[in-house]
């Protein structure tokens, strides 16, 4: 082990000058920070503070936020929306989602997905959405297939505000359909069958989306054709 480390139980802890170290910063850095409250405050032992690796990956994602063009207010808003934000138990509750597959993400790897659009506001959002939680130094989506479309999204230049304020009013209408389909069965069957019988609420979904889709485009297509064969009014 070298000099200015100890191992904690399972946890390895580090002297602030093998912390530095480690990070790639210099003690002066490190000091700047933890007076920014970038990092959470260290164990002390008597005058001396222990950091273990939760400092050292939060001191590689704020290297790596400032390289990504990050400022250090705005890293330090990041930081505040982490720490307080639902962990992944809140998240996920006492079972994982049934279909869905969380996706654990570094904050470096949630910039790169959402290049300029990953504010301490659209992280706000998405975990009182209850898209992310908090898992140590790491983000938890609570759905791959959610994270891919809202990645896609923004991709071609829809602000992830605005996909979020979707998502909000989807999760409204999903709910009310949940409902819907769970009192239709609940009338007719044990409560049992809900768990059997969910695929089919999804098929459901799925196709009367896809027909309203079809709908909404062949209505703006008429209405862009109606346009298009209106006749020109004779000039005076």
């Amino acid at each position: 082990m070298a000099e200015g480390e100890k191992a904690s139980g399972e946890r390895r802890e580090y002297r602030m000058d093998e912390l530095a170290r480690l990070a790639g910063i210099s003690v002066r850095t490190l000091r700047f920070y933890r007076e920014r409250k970038l990092i959470p405050p260290p164990r002390r032992e008597g005058r001396i503070a222990w950091y273990d690796d939760r400092h050292l990956a939060r001191l590689r994602t704020i290297t790596a936020l400032l390289e990504r063009g990050h400022t250090l207010n705005g890293i330090a808003e990041l930081a505040e929306a982490f720490d307080h934000g639902r962990d992944v138990g809140e998240l996920l509750g006492m079972e994982p989602p049934t279909d869905e597959t969380p996706v654990r993400l570094t904050p470096e790897e949630l910039a790169d997905r959402f290049a300029g659009e990953d504010t301490p506001e659209n992280l706000a959002a998405a975990m009182d959405l209850g898209y992310l939680g908090t898992d140590g130094h790491q983000i938890v989506h609570i759905s791959r297939r959610l994270l891919d479309v809202s990645t896609a999204l923004v991709r071609e230049g829809i602000p992830l505000a605005e996909v979020l304020r979707a998502g909000k009013e989807v999760r409204t209408h999903a709910d009310a359909l949940a409902d819907l389909f769970a009192d239709l069965i609940l009338r007719h069957a044990a409560e049992e069958a809900l768990h059997r019988l969910r695929p089919l609420a999804r098929s459901v979904v799925d196709a009367e989306l896809s027909l309203a889709m079809d709908r909404r485009l062949r209505k703006k297509h008429e209405t862009a054709d109606g346009r298009d064969d209106k006749p020109e009014a004779d000039e005076a």
